[in-house]
């Protein structure tokens, strides 16, 4: 269990690592190609603090509701669930009306993590690639 528990914490360490890689390269590249690159880069950091903080507390809930029985599990999981958008929408409202924050790098922000946790498994699934690369004369003439 404690092992388990360790793999979980470093999957989610690896991943908000990336996140933050991912976000200081398009910081970079923003800086480079825009001319006032300020309220993207407040957008940015805004949404990818935000994101993660989410990707945080979706372990943190999903923790407690292994631990819980099943009705109970359900009703947490769906108040949390509902907290996080109600988040998000704040986070993207307060990007919207403010003039100092861009909209476009908070959404980017936003997303991601997402875009993060798909290509870690994307990459890491040796049979995905197998199966793709996979020809669909082998498959008939396996049968």
């Amino acid at each position: 269990m404690a092992n388990e528990k360790n793999t979980v914490k470093d999957l989610e360490k690896s991943i908000l690592k990336n996140m933050l890689f991912a976000d200081i390269a398009i910081a970079i590249l923003s800086a480079l190609w825009m001319d006032e690159p300020m309220p993207f880069l407040l957008g940015l950091i805004f949404g990818s603090a935000i994101s993660a903080l989410n990707f945080k507390e979706l372990a943190i809930t999903l923790t407690k509701a292994v631990n819980m029985p099943p009705e109970k599990a359900q009703s947490f999981t769906t108040r949390k669930y509902f907290l996080r958008y109600i988040v998000t929408a704040v986070v993207i409202f307060v990007s919207i009306t403010a003039p100092y924050i861009n909209i476009i790098g908070t959404i980017i922000g936003l997303v991601m993590i997402k875009f993060i946790i798909l290509a870690t498994n994307l990459f890491n699934d040796k049979k995905f690639y197998k199966n793709i690369l996979k020809r669909k004369e082998d498959e008939t003439n396996g049968r």
